[in-house]
This record gives C-alpha cells, sequence and structure tokens, in this order.
C-alpha cells in the first residue's frame, strides 16, 4: 500500500526513523520488499533522478507497482531524490509518487526558498508532500556533487524561518553526513548539538538526514578481498540512528549501502565461480542478502515491527 510520507512521519516522530532506500532494478525492488515485510517495517522507496534514467523511469515505476501487488503487506511511499524543479514536477503530474524532494541548497537562501515554495505549490494541489533541503552535504552521490570546502551545515537559526516561508512537509538538514562511501575520517561523527538547535526551533516539524549509509566495514573488506579497491570508506554509525530519531529525525537516506552489498554479492560469485556467465543464480544470491540487510537496518532505525501499528493508524482515519 503506498502512503505520503507525511503518514509515516506523523506515527514515527520522536520514537523510530523511516529507512529510506534507492532503488534502481529488479532485484533491489525484490530484495527490498521481502526484507521490510520479514521485518514487519514501514519504508521509503526512494527514485533519484539516475534511477529514473538508468532504463526508464515507467520500468522502475511498473516494477514497484507488480511488488505491491505481490506483497499486499508492504505500506510504504514512494519518493523522488534530489530533485531539480523539472524532475518534481514530472513527478507531480505522473500520479505515481507520493512525495518529492526538491533540492535547491545550491542557491542562496531567498532562490532556495522560492524555488521550494513553487513546487510545494504544485505538490499539494495535487496531494503530494515535499521534503526540501536547507545546508549542503559534501560528497558525490550520482547527479550531486559538493566539494568539501562549498558543504555547510544547518543554520538552526534560518530553519523556522525558511519552513515557514516555503511551506515544505518536511527538511533534510546537513548535520555532518556526505553523499558517497567516504564520509567521515578521523573522530568526526554527527553533529547532535546542531540537530537538537534545528529540533528547537522547529518542535514536531519532521527532520531528514541524508548521506546516512553506515559503510560496513565488514563489506568493505569483503569487496576489496574480492578484487575492490575502497580504502579509507567509512560511514554514519547505525547505533546513532534512534538518538537522531529522538531529535526529529523521521526519515534516513541509504543509497550507498545497497551498492556495497551489490558489489560484494557480484565480485565474491564470479571470484569464486568463474565459469558462472549466468546473471539469474548471483541475481537471486543477492535479492536475499539484500533483503538480510534491510531487516537488519530497520532494526537499527527501530521501524522493524512497527507495521501493525502503522495498519491501525490507517485504519483510524
Amino acid at each position: 500500500m503506498i502512503v505520503t510520507t507525511k503518514t509515516l512521519f506523523e506515527a514515527a516522530y520522536g520514537k523510530y526513523a523511516i529507512g529510506a532506500y534507492n532503488i534502481n532494478n529488479l532485484e533491489q525492488v525484490m530484495g527490498l520488499f521481502r526484507g521490510n515485510v520479514e521485518s514487519q517495517a514501514p519504508f521509503i522507496i526512494q527514485l533519484s533522478k539516475g534511477a529514473r534514467t538508468y532504463t526508464h523511469k515507467k520500468m522502475l515505476e511498473a516494477l514497484i507497482k507488480t511488488a505491491d501487488e505481490i506483497f499486499p503487506e508492504a505500506i510504504f511511499a514512494v519518493h523522488l531524490d534530489h530533485g531539480d524543479e523539472e524532475t518534481c514536477y514530472d513527478c507531480i503530474n505522473s500520479g505515481f509518487y507520493s512525495s518529492v524532494m526538491i533540492d535547491a541548497s545550491h542557491e542562496d537562501f531567498e532562490g532556495n526558498i522560492a524555488t521550494t515554495r513553487r513546487v510545494v505549490e504544485a505538490a499539494h494541489a495535487k496531494g503530494l508532500v515535499v521534503e526540501a533541503e536547507l545546508g549542503q552535504l559534501g560528497g558525490v552521490e550520482e547527479h550531486v556533487a559538493v566539494s568539501e570546502d562549498r558543504a555547510h551545515l544547518t543554520d538552526p537559526a534560518q530553519a523556522r524561518e525558511f519552513v515557514e516561508r516555503s511551506g515544505c512537509d518536511s527538511l533534510a538538514v546537513a548535520i555532518g553526513t556526505s553523499h558517497g562511501a567516504f564520509k567521515f575520517s578521523g573522530s568526526q561523527s554527527l553533529r547532535f548539538d546542531v540537530l537538537s538547535e534545528i529540533q528547537k526551533v522547529l518542535p514536531g516539524f519532521p527532520l531528514v538526514m541524508h548521506g546516512s549509509s553506515s559503510v560496513p566495514q565488514e563489506e568493505v573488506e569483503r569487496i576489496n578481498a574480492a578484487g575492490g579497491k575502497l580504502a579509507g570508506a567509512k560511514g554514519v554509525d547505525a547505533d546513532q540512528f534512534l538518538r537522531a530519531s529522538q531529535l526529529g529525525v523521521t526519515k534516513i537516506n541509504i543509497d550507498t549501502d545497497g551498492r556495497l552489498v551489490w558489489t560484494r554479492v557480484h565480485r565474491e560469485f564470479f571470484m569464486q565461480h568463474p565459469e558462472q556467465f549466468d546473471f539469474r543464480p548471483v541475481g537471486k544470491v543477492f535479492i536475499a542478502e539484500y533483503a538480510k540487510f534491510i531487516a537488519a537496518k530497520n532494526v537499527k532505525l527501530g521501524s522493524a515491527g512497527q507495521l501493525e501499528a502503522i495498519r491501525a493508524m490507517l485504519a483510524k482515519k
């Protein structure tokens, strides 16, 4: 069942965070649904601009619609991740998405508000909700590339004004994470002090953490042992997710970790089976491994086991 992110945030706020997982192909879709159903967790499917052009946007939409039929017990939102204004309008008018993210964080404060406001008005007219971003994460992920010298944390003093003037329904905040597999060096970690200040000026308002893959070291080590070269890859400590959720974070974006699982499975499989050329056996291995990864991640997010409560809440509406 497809619902809006707003519905999921109402249930989660202050208690746990919803996992927002990027998908690009059939195997990811199947593993994602299996893992969330097995762990009884609500979730958010994220389609990026790059994913929508990897094959074709209608192909991914068809996969999601079919998975919704195969897994009728699943409750999830379909969300555009890091959309520009044109892509946001395309998704709003498609009739398929339940929420979109407009990323105008590269503009100045007034420009960000103006662009976000236009998208909000278009989305709200169709019953969709909008995520915006204030502050900029460093790193590279698909078409999003921000050098470390241009990255900056969200200013709590600006957050309330931005939300009030833009009309956005949730806010992605920069609190020390970054895109890609190389998020931290040394003793760097999440800036809970900044997050706490943002929650104080926006009490009860859903916040979002981008660039929050954990980059499990076991995955990195296994990839490197199978011929990869990911020296220095490091991510967000998953044990910090629940603390973030208590400070208003209701959505946590996870993309890189899924790519690491895919890379590890395929590198190991073909290294161990050099005679193989059939992609279906390794695809089956990945689906099972990705489902296991998703279920474990939902435990860290606190969303595991929450599906029945979501269902009960929906029944009352």
